[in-house]
């Protein structure tokens, strides 16, 4: 399995998770049983692939977009002027946690890769606009970052 398509996988549960209300790890379990990816490989063919060997990635993103959610909510209140957290659609909120919390705690991710992958989620599961707003959001929070260490 590709990181793409780990960090795509993990969208999807960091998703779910916010759904369910259940601890995040039980959800990373329950949703990558055998049985359970076989219902949804057909419309999503990265659940056709194993991911019992990249579950390091997946377990520590889910796990860790779970416990900062707050803080990382936080940043995106902040930079999404004039929109209200709720108003950004739930998968797109996702999107950009999950992007925050690689930059900020996924030292082997580097930040234009995590931003090019979460721009091209946004298109994918929301919109082209989803994308373009992804992109300024943490196009803003990488250089608000950089300044911040200088």
């Amino acid at each position: 399995m590709t990181r793409g398509n780990e960090r795509e996988l993990a969208l999807h549960l960091i998703y779910a998770q916010e759904f369910t209300g259940e601890p995040p790890l039980e959800t990373v379990n329950d949703r990558l049983k055998e049985e359970y990816r076989a219902t949804l490989a057909g419309e999503y063919p990265l659940y056709g692939e194993d991911a019992a060997s990249q579950r390091t990635y997946i377990d520590r993103v889910v796990a860790g977009v779970a416990d900062k959610q707050e803080e990382l909510n936080e940043h995106i209140r902040s930079l999404s002027k004039g929109w209200d957290l709720r108003r950004i659609s739930r998968i797109t909120r996702a999107v950009l946690q999950l992007s925050m919390y690689e930059i900020l705690f996924e030292e082997d991710v580097p930040t234009g890769v995590s931003i090019s992958e979460a721009v091209r989620l946004a298109k994918l599961y929301d919109s082209e606009e989803a994308g373009s707003f992804v992109n300024g959001i943490l196009g803003t929070f990488a250089r608000s970052l950089t300044e911040a260490k200088a």
